[in-house]
């Protein structure tokens, strides 16, 4: 048995996962943020406990404890450097764990566990290389490379979300322009929408769903106007995908996985963002005469996180 725990800005998850992937056992708190550094760890140790008395397991028994949070991490020590979310910075959780449970503890970014969970269980299982891209609030990323988790030599090379496709009307929360996460995330998405209501293209089902207020649209308003034909809607739509495939075609330029994933959010929109995605990297591809990865949909959800941390262990 191991034990995963997805560390999140709304709420703290932890399952018990056996050898194929499965999840025996969960719970879950709400993260309550604002209670600071202290009561949040207590919650992921009391949750851990939990997990071993209810499914009879000595801590000894247990082959691998991880935790996925949302930010970037030191992966030797397990300190989070810097978790936006959370508000952490240099918090040395997976010292704290460790010295608690005298355990190794091992702590990476969310992405990259889910990365790891479709390698273990899900899209992309059998793969000896490939990516996950997860499209949310923002943009990240897993990779991995001959069957193990690739993060670069200090640890920030996954960071996919803020590789530069082009230049935009805003900045990313890094500071920089261009960052893919500014034109495929949720909130990209969203926020190219409202600055083409602002310029004038009012004529839209997308105003009509949110009784004119664009402080209310979010990422599936806009898709559901894309499939009903409405311009705007698909304007915005079209946009995201042509960047995720400038983005996409990057990485096979770069790492020539056997496939890439993607989940998040914005991948509920299934085969509606699927199917045009992959015409779109088909343009673009570098030659027509060798053969690319496939893209595919993720499959785990919300279990990623558990299920990629629980395995943490023998991965990194």
């Amino acid at each position: 048995m191991r034990i995963g725990v997805d560390l999140g800005g709304t709420n703290i998850k932890a399952g018990a996962v056996d050898d194929k992937g499965q999840i025996l056992f969960r719970n879950s708190r709400p993260t309550l943020v604002q209670r600071g550094v202290e009561p949040i760890i207590q919650d992921i140790i009391e949750q851990i406990e939990e997990i071993l008395d209810k499914t009879n397991a000595s801590l000894q028994a247990v082959k691998s404890i991880g935790i996925g949070v949302p930010g970037l991490v030191e992966r030797k020590t397990g300190k989070t450097i810097y978790v936006t979310n959370l508000f952490w910075h240099n918090v040395p959780l997976g010292e704290k764990l460790s010295n608690y449970f005298q355990r190794p503890i091992y702590v990476e970014n969310d992405a990259t566990v889910a990365g790891l969970a479709e390698k273990i269980a899900g899209s992309t299982q059998g793969a000896k290389n490939s990516v996950f891209i997860t499209l949310g609030t923002g943009v990240g990323g897993g990779i991995i490379i001959n069957d193990r988790v690739f993060s670069g030599s200090h640890g920030w090379g996954s960071e996919i979300g803020h590789a530069i496709v082009g230049e935009n009307f805003y900045t990313c929360n890094c500071g920089q322009n261009g960052c893919l996460e500014t034109f495929t995330s949720a909130t990209a998405l969203i926020r190219y929408t409202q600055k083409r209501i602002r310029e004038g293209r009012e004529d839209t089902l997308i105003l009509q769903k949110v009784h004119g207020n664009i402080e209310n649209i979010e990422a599936k308003t806009i898709f559901d106007a894309a499939k009903k034909g409405d311009a705007l809607g698909r304007e915005a739509v079209d946009r995201l995908i042509k960047y995720l495939a400038i983005g996409i075609v990057n990485i096979f330029n770069t790492l020539d996985p056997e496939i890439i994933a993607i989940g998040g959010g914005l991948s509920k929109a299934g085969d509606f963002l699927l199917t045009p995605l992959k015409q779109e990297v088909e343009k673009r591809l570098f030659s027509k005469e060798i053969s690319y990865g496939d893209i595919v949909l993720a499959e785990l959800g919300n279990d990623a996180g558990i299920i990629g941390a629980a395995f943490l262990g023998e991965n990194i």
